[in-house]
């Protein structure tokens, strides 16, 4: 059954209502997603647009992905938290993405498949029964 979650950013700043459980639960490896994340990964969930409501305002950086097509990262201009990642093909599909780490409740988050298994850090141990692609 649906219901929805909150989160925001680390300040307060920003803050948001997601529908919950998310269409998927995703982890990126990708270097930018690395950096964009100061850390090794970023946890993905992937919302229908009409099942988030957010206040506040984020501030966007316009970034490329692999395929030159642009990927906009917002975060909160305040503590610079990572918040919203949003491309043209998901806007054209209904969907967007927020950064799992924002929301208030995380212990039971179990992301289901891994992107850009090829650029993890060697250290990272993938969990058996998950799906891992090199690429996306």
């Amino acid at each position: 059954m649906a219901h929805s979650r909150t989160g925001g950013c680390l300040c307060g700043a920003v803050r948001y209502e997601a529908q919950w459980p998310p269409a998927a639960l995703v982890v990126c490896h990708c270097r930018n997603c690395q950096k964009q994340a100061g850390s090794a990964l970023s946890v993905v969930g992937v919302l229908p647009r009409e099942g988030l409501t957010l206040t506040g305002e984020l501030r966007v950086y316009e970034d490329r992905g692999t395929t030159g097509q642009p990927v906009f990262r917002k975060f909160c201009p305040t503590c610079g938290s990572p918040v919203v990642t949003d491309t043209p093909a998901a806007e054209a599909q209904g969907l967007i993405f927020i950064k799992a780490g924002t929301l208030d409740e995380t212990t039971d988050l179990q992301p289901t498949l891994h992107y850009w298994k090829q650029s993890a850090q060697g250290w990272f141990v993938f969990p058996e029964g998950v799906e891992c692609l090199e690429t996306q």
